[in-house]
């Protein structure tokens, strides 16, 4: 076995602990500035959190849905009703982890929701066995390269400022968003400014191939990559389009499983991948997707979903794993939040590295004060 077989197929053999409590938490965290791509803009970050507890020990998963489907189909309550009416019943202590990964699959989609079960049973494994995440996933700990996405700004100058102060910040990569009115003059303004800055854009599918002229101009600006700039069902489009690019495609929102990155890779249209473990069903597919990418040449990084440090925390310890070759979207705490649910927070180091939160599990600890202070409601179902 190569890459991550190994320790996955180890990892799927861990049994299902027994567990007494299950809670739903949805909380609110205000964002320090509104967050806009070019199909919404959000002011904060409302996210709902399962805890499992099993003997007094915690494991926590959180989606990465938002209240609305102005982003993905998968909203905070239609993952609460899959949750719990669908993915909950088929716990059943003493099943091996894999066992519990087919039963869910019968649920078709809801890969968020999936991913949020999958995630807190995962961390209350190795809680329960003392290792930290990226142990159990059987990676060593290391240090994380940092990447920051920028959102639409109302100006170039804006965008020039949100970037200056990136770079300041040692940040290894810098993606901006675009969409159609607010993509040429503000790449040409950073690239004016910023000749070697490692630079990607990111459309979140607001073009079309009629498009294709236009995006072309990009080819100008030395991009790392253009993320996602068709609909998130055109895997055929994206590669037509690829054709008439030099910069190659990042495929983001289309990839929700193993078999899309297959399907988008084969065709050609994704030269480099987005993954992000919340919306591929968690972490097993993505191991799954990290070892098809890399037998193939495909460059990866981890995404993000502006996730409270639990997420953030799942996403950083799932880097520690061979396969992500380019910098993620893992950027500081204090850039979304003035006050998040766990310490530590998420902090760069002089050179722009992130370290892996040490303790076990996610390793960060959950503070019940901040928790408390932002939770809009409590559910228990267990």
């Amino acid at each position: 076995m190569t890459g991550n077989a190994a320790a996955l197929a180890t990892l799927l053999a861990e049994e299902v602990p027994a567990v007494d409590r299950v809670d739903f938490v949805l909380v609110r965290l205000p964002f320090v500035s509104p967050f806009a791509i070019s199909t919404a803009v959000w002011t904060a970050k409302e996210a709902l959190l399962v805890r499992l507890e099993s003997g007094g020990i915690a494991g926590w998963g959180e989606c990465v849905s938002d209240p609305d489907p102005y982003y993905a189909y998968e909203t905070n309550g239609t993952a609460r009703h899959v949750l719990k009416d669908f993915l909950l019943p088929l716990l059943a202590p003493g099943i091996a982890l894999g066992e519990l990964e087919k039963r869910m699959r019968h649920v078709r989609g809801h890969e968020m929701a999936r991913a949020t079960l999958e995630n807190a049973v995962i961390d209350l494994i190795a809680k329960k066995k003392g290792l930290p995440l990226h142990a159990l996933l059987g990676a060593p700990r290391k240090k994380i390269p940092s990447g920051i996405s920028i959102g639409i700004q109302e100006s170039p100058a804006a965008l020039l400022a949100a970037v200056e102060e990136a770079v300041a910040k040692k940040y290894h990569r810098v993606k901006m968003k675009i969409q159609k009115g607010k993509d040429l003059e503000y790449v040409g303004a950073v690239r004016g400014m910023f000749p070697a800055l490692p630079l990607m854009v990111d459309a979140n599918g607001d073009y079309r191939l009629e498009d294709a002229a236009h995006l072309a101009k990009l080819d100008a600006f030395g991009l790392m990559m253009i993320e996602q700039p068709l609909s998130y069902f055109d895997f055929y489009e994206h590669a037509l389009l690829q054709k008439s690019l030099k910069t190659p495609l990042c495929l983001d929102e289309s990839i929700h499983s193993l078999g899309d990155a297959a399907a988008a890779i084969a065709l050609g249209g994704c030269r480099i991948l987005n993954l992000k473990q919340g919306r591929v069903g968690g972490l097993l597919e993505s191991m799954r997707i990290l070892d098809h990418a890399a037998a193939r040449g495909v460059p990866v990084w981890s995404g993000g979903m502006d996730e409270t440090g639990i997420g953030r925390a799942v996403n950083i310890h799932l880097q520690t794993l061979p396969g992500f070759t380019l910098p993620g979207d893992t950027s500081e705490t204090s850039r979304y939040f003035h006050e998040d649910l766990v310490d530590p927070p998420v902090v760069l180091d002089a050179d722009g590295f992130i370290d892996v939160p040490a303790g076990p599990g996610f390793g960060a600890r959950v503070v019940e004060e901040r928790l408390a202070r932002h939770t809009l409601s409590e559910e228990r179902i267990l």
